[in-house]
């Protein structure tokens, strides 16, 4: 069993990856800093679970403090990283590039320099499909080019990917940079389409569809992305990858809202709008190096995946 240091541990992804590496007897020293940027009760109740098992550890702090990433990485034996925190979120990276700046590229260079220090040389870190920008090749690989972002949210999980590579060349720490693909399922963040969709419809206002509907997306559920995750940390022979982790099926965001009407019995009220500064017409993950490294594949099908977040989402926020 390991000692993973997990960033983000509050998070939607990082709580359920906290979940499964306790299931399976690993210990995990846990760093949140439960930022504002969307309801803190949420995640509060994502590791209310945890708090009394002994081999999970919870630090309330900010990835950007280099010291008291320091004091933890001293306190405990770390044999792996698994890194999760960051800034989300492409629109709201748009009015403060400064703080994206700050915590997603700074946040992540504390990490790596403390590896280089504590000797740990084990880093699974999240990017985001945002990094393909507006890429026409479909689907999009990880040897695509991708130089131009069109957010400054992408541009700074490219500059992560960018200085875990350094880190890799320089002090031999294994990096795995993880592009995910539009995540969605229970406990998923209030600012994601999901919860978006399902929280208008149920209070009888408007849902904004941007691009008119004109747009598709790799909706890829968050079991599957936590297996991607966890066969990552596992992945010991990998020296530094570059992998998507997507459904690799594209869903039309008409389709996706129907699922969700049919889901709560209800019809929304839509409200067609132009596209979105940052944003793009279709996302789709070519997954064959996720296949042939991790031996990982996505199981849950969209019709599927609904479900189970209408059932969490009925169950947490009934209206009445």
């Amino acid at each position: 069993m390991s000692t993973i240091f997990l960033t983000g541990g509050a998070g939607f992804i990082g709580s359920f990856v906290a979940e499964k590496l306790l299931g399976r007897g690993d210990t995990v020293v846990c760093v949140d800093d439960f930022n504002d940027y969307y309801d803190v009760t949420l995640k509060e109740a994502r590791v209310e679970p945890f708090t009394h098992n002994p081999n999970f550890t919870l630090y309330r702090k900010d990835i950007r403090d280099l010291a008291a990433m320091k004091e933890i990485f001293a306190k405990h034996r770390i044999d792996k990283v698994c890194h999760l925190a960051a800034r989300a979120g492409v629109r709201a990276s748009i009015k403060d590039p400064l703080l994206y700046t700050e915590v997603n590229v700074d946040g992540t260079t504390n990490l790596l320099e403390c590896c280089r220090i504590f000797n740990v040389k084990h880093f699974i870190f999240a990017s985001t499909s945002s990094v393909y920008g507006n890429n026409k090749k479909i689907p999009f690989s990880e040897d695509d080019p991708v130089d131009h972002p069109i957010s400054p949210y992408a541009a700074t999980k490219k500059a992560t990917e960018l200085i875990a590579h350094t880190y890799s060349h320089l002090f031999g720490i294994r990096c795995i940079g993880l592009r995910f693909f539009t995540v969605y399922g229970p406990k998923g963040r209030p600012d994601m389409a999901a919860f978006l969709f399902a929280d208008g419809i149920m209070n009888g206002t408007a849902i904004q569809v941007f691009n008119h509907g004109n747009m598709e997306r790799d909706f890829t559920y968050i079991d599957d992305i936590v297996d991607g995750v966890l066969r990552s940390i596992d992945a010991d022979e990998l020296r530094y990858e570059i992998i998507n982790l997507g459904n690799s099926h594209t869903v039309k965001l008409t389709t996706f809202i129907e699922l969700i009407e049919r889901g709560l019995g209800k019809t929304a009220n839509k409200e067609f709008c132009e596209m979105q500064p940052g944003d793009v017409p279709k996302t789709h993950a070519d997954i064959t190096k996720a296949q042939r490294l991790l031996g990982w594949q996505p199981h849950t099908k969209i019709e599927k995946g609904i479900e189970h977040f209408i059932q969490w989402y009925v169950n947490e926020y009934k209206r009445s």
